[in-house]
């Protein structure tokens, strides 16, 4: 079981700095990974599975790489964790993205929002995708 008290330990265990930070989930955290918001700034993620594992390498290879490049912000590594506490799966710490589940009730601007997503898939086809990972 994914929960606070299992982000808690792991962070006591491994980057004590954050320990003392609260550490509230996230509701709608996604299917392959359980996040959690930790403090004001940071967000922690736990693989809820062994097939989503490898997400862990290759977000902290590539989402520095393609961030420069991109229009909007993407997730930011901060810290890798590794298995420990009962918890099987490398996990990892990155830097709080403000912001709502995008939903056609809550965009104020749905032409504006669609003209940056479309910005954000044109700039992110355009970057070279060699030694890239492949699909998963």
């Amino acid at each position: 079981m994914i929960d606070a008290p299992l982000v808690r330990r792991l962070l006591a265990a491994q980057f004590p700095q954050w320990a003392h930070l609260p550490v509230t989930p996230v509701e709608r955290s996604g299917m392959d990974n359980a996040t959690f918001r930790l403090g004001s700034d940071l967000s922690v993620r736990l693989p809820r599975y062994a097939h989503w594992v490898g997400q862990v390498e290759r977000e902290h290879r590539w989402l520095p790489r393609l961030a420069p490049r991109l229009p909007l912000p993407v997730s930011e590594p901060v810290a890798r964790g590794e298995p420990g506490e009962g918890y099987p799966y490398p996990w990892s710490v990155y830097r709080w993205l403000e912001g709502d589940t995008a939903t056609t009730e809550s965009l104020a601007d749905p032409v504006q929002a669609a003209r940056e997503l479309a910005g954000f898939i044109t700039a992110l086809q355009a970057i070279d995708a060699t030694d890239g990972p492949g699909p998963e």
